[in-house]
């Protein structure tokens, strides 16, 4: 990283965040959107029932993502803005808590129709098979886990990747929710792009169980839902964040799962009863502080590591 970098790169994420919160997710021509057609135009052509075929598309896609980003590498206010634009590009925490709140105000108007047609917003599980129970705990897990994946895993990797890093770690999350699922499709083509969310998303989801415990007002329930059950989960990422959300927020995540190709049975995560619209609620408001948390952390790492690169140049410099 040049001397100048890190400064550019904190104000940029900030900037991102900020943008995030007043403007949330742009209603057309997303760019992540862009990219998932782009990437369903690819597969076309790319797609072969074996993993090297589903390895070399994943490649190929994040290698022109992460290109694109190296463009970024300029003088600070370029890099500033670019940065700034990215953030508030891949962010998705702000519509996230916003539409768990919707999908509770549904929940509390008995509108079941109305919720099962939101919920796919959220996650890919079938809402047709799931009562209002079911819907509020299933919107509990996706505002949990997507709290890791649309906001602190994201943010963490624009603190030390830059712009390469942020468009190529939402590349990855994107091709993981398009090809990662067990489908008989994608069972073998999806496995490279399953594996490598899983990796680029381990150090975000213990970052967010961490801020969970810290902002969650419950630090001892949190931590102790985490250490106990985490490991339960089929997901060696989404249990971090369920686990530590359930902890905090005192209701039990987990039990039959269905999505459109199979039923999984979820181990319980947490100590109290299932969630409803009110915890729904409560799990939007942790969400937000989770993710003020985590940008916090991302700008200082990213200021620090500047001004530690600034200072070994100086010292090194000829006197």
């Amino acid at each position: 990283m040049s001397a100048h970098r890190g400064p550019a790169r904190a104000a940029g994420l900030a900037v991102g965040y900020l943008a995030d919160l007043i403007f949330t997710d742009p209603q057309r021509g997303h760019p992540v959107a862009l990219f998932g057609t782009a990437a369903a135009a690819v597969e076309r052509r790319s797609y072969a029932d074996n993993r090297a075929a589903g390895a070399v598309h994943t490649a190929t896609l994040l290698a022109a993502l992460g290109a694109l980003g190296a463009a970024a590498r300029r003088g600070p206010i370029w890099t500033a803005t670019a940065t700034a634009a990215a953030t508030y590009v891949v962010l998705g925490g702000t519509s996230l808590a916003r539409t768990g709140g919707r999908l509770a105000d549904l929940l509390d108007a008995d509108d079941i129709d109305g919720a099962r047609g939101l919920l796919p917003s959220l996650c890919g599980r079938d809402p047709a098979a799931l009562d209002a129970d079911g819907l509020a705990r299933a919107a509990l897990e996706s505002v949990a886990e997507n709290t890791s994946d649309a906001q602190v895993a994201p943010i963490l990797w624009g603190a030390v990747a830059g712009v390469p890093g942020l468009l190529v770690y939402r590349g990855a999350n994107t091709l993981d929710a398009m090809i990662g699922h067990k489908s008989p499709r994608y069972l073998r083509f999806g496995w490279a792009a399953a594996r490598f969310d899983d990796v680029v998303n381990y150090l975000g989801a213990r970052a967010t169980g961490l801020i969970t415990v810290a902002v969650s007002g419950a630090p001892t329930r949190a931590w102790r839902a985490w250490q106990r059950d985490a490991g339960k989960h089929p997901s060696p990422n989404a249990g971090v964040a369920e686990a530590s959300f359930a902890g905090a927020l005192g209701v039990t995540l987990g039990g039959p799962t269905q999505y459109a190709h199979r039923l999984e049975m979820r181990p319980a995560l947490g100590d109290g009863p299932p969630p409803g619209a009110a915890d729904l609620r409560r799990a939007g408001r942790l969400s937000k502080r989770v993710q003020a948390g985590a940008t916090a952390l991302a700008v200082s790492v990213a200021y620090r590591t500047g001004r530690r690169v600034s200072a070994r140049w100086s010292a090194a410099a000829p006197r």
